[in-house]
């Protein structure tokens, strides 16, 4: 069997970013340390920071009860209200939010003190555009689907638009075909201005562009990431309409050689959140 690795999978900028910044607070033993949510979702790297000291914080209730120690903020970013509750509590801030996702929270925080409306495509319970909504001096729309975007679009006709102004975002882990689809129906709104930021980074474009090649030249496809990571997810439903072979793991033991052809081509991309070492087990175990 072939096995054929594609060069973008695993750790993105961003979160490569953050999760040396946890290994780094825990080496110079700045202890307590906390992350707001896990760092990145991999459940092997949370487990590994948590036998080094670093542990994750679920929500702002678990938050208020911390009293010292450094709090990471993870690659996803988190509201504003959050990094006013980690100074005015006197905790350490370190922040790790991925630079993409920090330009998104200046563009929607200016564009809703000048008074512009905000949609922002993406997924709405995702802790990124939860993250992204907390910068909003005034409340914001999301839509995910096509259904949710014309639901939009009929609620706002019926409002006067003419003298508003509108900024489309999009969540950075978002498939660029669909935003483009999105934004084509949020168009029929008659706003006076409408500024469509395509705000997806471009290592989510180059990563779902060679997942699409690869899965249309392979005869089956192994796609390695969390259950929880929304990136690893759209990678698997492009691989999975290009290649009806394709199987989503999350760790090695996880891998099932007998759903795999005895010959021919395999293809293996990863989410932004999986570790190189586990993209390498996974093809060594193939290629043997």
């Amino acid at each position: 069997m072939k096995v054929t690795v594609a060069r973008s999978a695993g750790f993105c900028f961003g979160v490569k970013r953050a999760v040396n910044t946890c290994y780094e607070q825990a080496q110079e033993g700045r202890k307590p340390i906390y992350t707001f949510g896990p760092i990145i979702h991999n459940e092997q790297v949370v487990d590994d920071l948590k036998e080094k000291g670093v542990f994750p914080i679920k929500d702002e209730a678990e938050l208020a009860k911390i009293r010292e120690g450094t709090v990471i903020i993870r690659s996803h970013g988190v509201s504003e209200k959050i990094y006013k509750q980690i100074h005015a509590q006197g905790l350490t801030l370190v922040d790790a939010t991925c630079p993409f996702v920090k330009k998104i929270h200046r563009i929607v925080k200016e564009r809703t003190d000048d008074g512009w409306d905000v949609v922002i495509v993406g997924r709405a319970v995702h802790p990124e555009v939860e993250g992204i909504c907390g910068w909003a001096s005034s409340p914001v729309a999301v839509v995910e689907t096509a259904g949710e975007a014309r639901e939009l679009v009929e609620e706002r006709k019926k409002q006067s638009l003419e003298s508003r102004k509108l900024c489309i975002v999009s969540q950075t882990t978002f498939q660029p075909d669909k935003f483009r689809n999105l934004v084509e129906i949020l168009k029929e709104l008659r706003y006076s201005s409408v500024d469509v930021l395509n705000t997806i980074c471009n290592a989510t474009e180059e990563r779902q562009s060679e997942a699409r090649d690869l899965a249309a030249a392979s005869d089956a496809m192994l796609v390695i990431g969390g259950r929880n990571s929304s990136n690893t997810q759209k990678l698997y439903e492009i691989c999975k309409r290009e290649c009806p072979s394709t199987f989503f793991i999350q760790k090695l033991v996880d891998l099932d050689i007998r759903q795999l052809p005895p010959c021919g081509c395999l293809g293996i991309t990863a989410g932004a959140s999986t570790p190189n070492n586990l993209i390498e087990e996974v093809s060594k175990r193939c290629q043997n």
